[in-house]
């Protein structure tokens, strides 16, 4: 465009994609060799960052005891304990999860199932 090159009032972008049903819902489908941009799963990171953040409230001192904290937070003290040892997670499957990398099978149902405690076995638990 040059300067004296009227502006367009309309622009139209044609982008091909089309709509497939999955489950009940419709998803996108990109053309072949189109990549995706990866998005952070919200329901996982919010789960991480409340396991952390209970953690370090634990850890101050602020609360004595899980049980206490889950009635302060207006929660099953069983959920709570499941949330937690999310920070038990290898530093690199947290850092995928942040961003948006840890695959489709890690769900927070999946992650919120019992795990390996070792940093390598939770990897190859995690298919990563």
């Amino acid at each position: 465009m040059t300067r004296g090159a009227p502006i367009p009032e309309t622009v139209t972008l044609h982008v091909p994609f089309r709509l497939v049903k999955r489950g009940g819902r419709k998803e996108m489908q990109l053309p072949e060799g189109a990549t995706q941009p990866r998005r952070a799963d919200s329901t996982l990171v919010k789960a991480l960052a409340r396991a952390f953040r209970w953690k370090r409230m634990l850890e101050s001192g602020e609360f004595a005891t899980i049980a206490e904290l889950a009635e302060h937070e207006g929660i099953a003290p069983s959920y709570m304990t499941r949330v937690l040892r999310l920070t038990l997670l290898a530093p690199d499957i947290v850092a995928a999860i942040l961003d948006g990398k840890q695959g489709s099978e890690v769900t927070l149902a999946r992650v919120l199932e019992p795990f390996p405690l070792t940093w390598q076995h939770q990897a190859l638990h995690f298919s990563l």
